[in-house]
Formats: C-alpha cells, sequence, structure tokens
C-alpha cells in the first residue's frame, strides 16, 4: 500500500503558492486501459452485464426489446418522416444503453445529417447494416439461451 505523504507546500520568486507532490512511478500499481471501442462484435457483452446488473433474464428482455424496436424504427425512418430526427435520437439512446455502440455510432451520423440538411442516404444506409449486425448477433445470444 502506498502511504499518504504531506504536500510541501513553498512560495515562488513571485510570491505564488507552488504545491508539489514527490512521485514514485515504480510504487504504483498499473493496471491496463479498456479499449477505447469495443472489439467484441455489435453488442459489447460487458457494457451489457453491467446495465442489467448481471441478471440473465432481463438481459435477454432488453436485447428482444431492442431487436423490436430497431426493426420498426428503422422502417420508419426508410421514409424519413418529420420526426427522423426524434426517431433516430431515440434509437441512438437505446443502442448505448445495450452496448450497441456501432448502432449508436450510425445513428448518432444519420442524426447529425437529419438536423443540419444534408444527405441522409448513405447514413441510412449505414445504420441499417449496422442495425442488421446487431440483430444477428442478438438473435444468435438469444439462440444460445
Amino acid at each position: 500500500m502506498i502511504g499518504y505523504r504531506k504536500l510541501r507546500c513553498r512560495i515562488g520568486r513571485a510570491g505564488e503558492l507552488g504545491y508539489r507532490m514527490p512521485l514514485n512511478l515504480e510504487r504504483i500499481a498499473w493496471m491496463p486501459s479498456p479499449p477505447l471501442a469495443p472489439d467484441d462484435g455489435p453488442i459489447d457483452m460487458d457494457h451489457l452485464q453491467r446495465m442489467t446488473l448481471g441478471d440473465d433474464r432481463l438481459e435477454r428482455e432488453v436485447l428482444t426489446m431492442f431487436a423490436v424496436q430497431a426493426a420498426g424504427l428503422i422502417g420508419s425512418l426508410s421514409a424519413l418522416p418529420a420526426d427522423a430526427g426524434a426517431l433516430v435520437h431515440t434509437l441512438k439512446g437505446s443502442a448505448r444503453a445495450i452496448g450497441a455502440f456501432g448502432v449508436a455510432d450510425a445513428a448518432g451520423h444519420l442524426e447529425a445529417a437529419v438536423l443540419n440538411g444534408h444527405d441522409p442516404s448513405e447514413a441510412l444506409s449505414d445504420l441499417k447494416e449496422a442495425i442488421v449486425q446487431a440483430r444477428m448477433a442478438i438473435d444468435a445470444m438469444l439462440r444460445r439461451s
């Protein structure tokens, strides 16, 4: 265990207070950083397990709800209704909640395109593909359980 050290205070040349705390880097227990982007497929299982508190039944329930919601929303978004920005924002939040970060990123790009008046066709296509990948992963997970 690393002991506590008192901060030493000194007055600098211009009368400023300066604090220094010696660091003994060799005594710090280093741990690896998590990856910046999930690398376990369309669904980040660690995130999903944290969000469902490790409850397998709840995990299956939210995955099923997301799969149904995503299919319905992408069907609605294909026509680009007036409330497309709100619909895609809803999808983005749901995707983040279950760890479908690829879907969330694609939804964010579509949301930006819609809100900024840009051509949403490429972003919509990317979102559809991300949803297909996520739903395939969800289907596989639900079959295993």
